[in-house]
């Protein structure tokens, strides 16, 4: 009974903190910062594995959450709200992170002899050839919303800014989008 006690007064008063924060108080913002701040991490560790990339994550998700806090209805659900902003800025750092390049010797090796290889010029020229002409075929909508996440590197949240669009909306668009690509490259292939 004691840990349920406990539970309510802390939700209570960080209830109190995102209404005094949501009102303009930095102190309260900073001091729901002091006691969130691990678990945001301990978050962002388990996701990126690497800890610049999870400081630099904390560091956004808390920049995030002190421009949206105004969005946030029920105060006492502070600690939920910051977990899956967490979440979801996790999975897009994670997906448009760069993959790990080997450098070891070998592998250098191979690389190199990879990319003078006149075959290997010519599939990687015509595959590029196909998409470009993909993309040519697909409507305005799924071009630019393909175009914005893949050539500009634009973040799902960006995009639903410069769209004017929900985060629901943009991710169903570039998923619909990327189907149609799809099919538009394998038809050209067949052709």
């Amino acid at each position: 009974m004691n840990a349920i006690n406990t539970h309510l007064t802390n939700a209570k008063l960080t209830g109190d903190l995102v209404r005094d924060a949501q009102a303009g108080n930095r102190d309260a913002f900073g001091e729901l910062f002091e006691r969130f701040q691990p678990t945001v991490m301990a978050i962002a560790m388990r996701r990126l594995r690497d800890h610049a990339d999870a400081q630099e994550l904390c560091q956004d998700v808390f920049v995030q959450a002190m421009l949206k806090i105004d969005q946030l209805r029920t105060p006492e659900a502070f600690i939920g709200w910051l977990r899956q902003i967490t979440v979801r800025m996790a999975i897009n750092r994670a997906v448009r992170r760069a993959p790990l390049i080997s450098v070891e010797p070998e592998v250098f090796e191979a690389t190199l002899a990879g990319d003078g290889c006149p075959l290997a010029r010519v599939v990687e020229h015509e595959r590029k050839d196909q998409l470009n002409a993909g993309l040519n075929r697909l409507g305005d909508m799924d071009r630019d919303t393909l175009v914005a996440f893949y050539v500009r590197g634009e973040s799902l949240n960006e995009m639903s800014d410069s769209f004017a669009a929900p985060l629901g909306t943009i991710k169903r668009r570039l998923h619909v989008a990327r189907k149609r690509l799809a099919e538009e490259v394998s038809e050209l292939a067949v052709a």
